[in-house]
């Protein structure tokens, strides 16, 4: 397969050469937005910026430059920007015709005074508005770039309506090292993935303020409920969240080191701001820009999720560290389900 992957960071590094790695030989092109990022990595032989130590297979092509001329003859397109750069991406993609699948997790932020019917959407909800044409889906589930790119075992979903692209990233992906499961319910997929990323928030600033493992568990357990009514309103399926993208992306990223995302929440339980939070850790944590999204969408669908305001309101300096726990504490009781 010819496989071409826009977006240099962890995770597109890490995904290109997982598919570099393949037994069946895949030729693969990594493009870099940054034309000097670009170079360091052909001259370093790694990326130095996101994975540091970790070789780049010999096969792997790193390139920069107009991105659409690597297109003709393409058999799928990953696209690896952040949430934020999507929209932009998906239009220049209008017309491709090689299944399209993005790696990134969220709700796409909504500018002050914008129309809330145009923005704050899952993925394929603004591919489905900017380029209805493509052939798309979702590349997900429970997983670390430096794990990938070291080749250790991952399980990760393929999201999509389209059997195209779905079969497509079975074919690029699935390995001795990485099992790829196909998933029809894409909406259930991109809820999980970007709820789990505020909830995240939440456990590591329990996890900052020493609550204990019985606080972390609560916090997982009644942060999937939350997650799997947001999911409901927006049509997903229930056992979705169940899954990969569901509860094991969520356990993952809530408990795992090399979360970025509970990173934050352990940087803000031990004073710092927000801003220096998110400038020390050199990576993009998705969840610090979707959470207040995530709660819009929720708002206006009537769907209660109070681990997500509580991490928004901590995130806005509206409630300090131990505000937000005794906000969460204080709720009055009701039955779980």
């Amino acid at each position: 397969m010819k496989i071409i992957v826009f977006g240099a960071g962890a995770w597109g590094s890490a995904v290109a050469m997982s598919a570099a790695q393949h037994p069946a030989g895949h030729a693969v092109t990594l493009w870099a937005r940054d034309a000097a990022q670009a170079q360091s990595m052909r001259a370093q032989a790694q990326n130095a910026r996101y994975l540091p130590g970790i070789a780049l297979p010999p096969c792997l092509s790193v390139v920069d430059g107009d991105f659409r001329a690597l297109l003709p003859g393409a058999d799928l397109v990953i696209v690896a920007t952040p949430m934020a750069a999507l929209r932009g991406m998906l239009l220049a993609l209008r017309g491709c015709t090689a299944p399209v699948a993005w790696l990134c997790k969220g709700f796409e932020a909504v500018p002050a005074g914008a129309n809330s019917a145009s923005f704050g959407l899952l993925a394929h909800e603004v591919q489905a508005q900017v380029a209805p044409d493509l052939i798309a889906g979702a590349f997900s589930g429970p997983s670390f770039a430096q794990e990938v790119a070291l080749g250790q075992p991952t399980a990760l979903v393929a999201a999509s309506a389209h059997a195209a692209v779905r079969d497509a990233l079975v074919k690029a992906f699935h390995s001795p090292s990485v099992r790829v499961y196909a998933n029809e319910d894409i909406v259930g997929v991109e809820v999980g993935g970007a709820v789990k990323n505020v909830l995240a928030i939440a456990t590591g600033l329990c996890d900052g303020l020493a609550l204990g493992l019985n606080a972390r568990a609560a916090l997982i357990t009644r942060g999937l409920a939350e997650m799997t009514r947001l999911g409901l309103a927006l049509g997903a399926r229930p056992d979705t969240f169940m899954g990969l993208s569901g509860l094991g992306d969520l356990v993952l990223t809530a408990t795992g080191d090399l979360s970025r995302n509970r990173r934050v929440g352990m940087l803000l339980a031990q004073g710092q701001t927000l801003a220096q939070a998110v400038e020390s850790l050199g990576h993009v944590a998705e969840g610090v820009y979707s959470a207040r999204t995530v709660v819009q969408r929720a708002q206006t669908l009537g769907v209660d999720m109070p681990i997500a305001e509580a991490a928004v309101a901590l995130l806005d300096g509206r409630l300090q560290p131990a505000e937000a726990v005794a906000q969460l504490m204080g709720r009055g009781p009701r039955g779980e389900l």
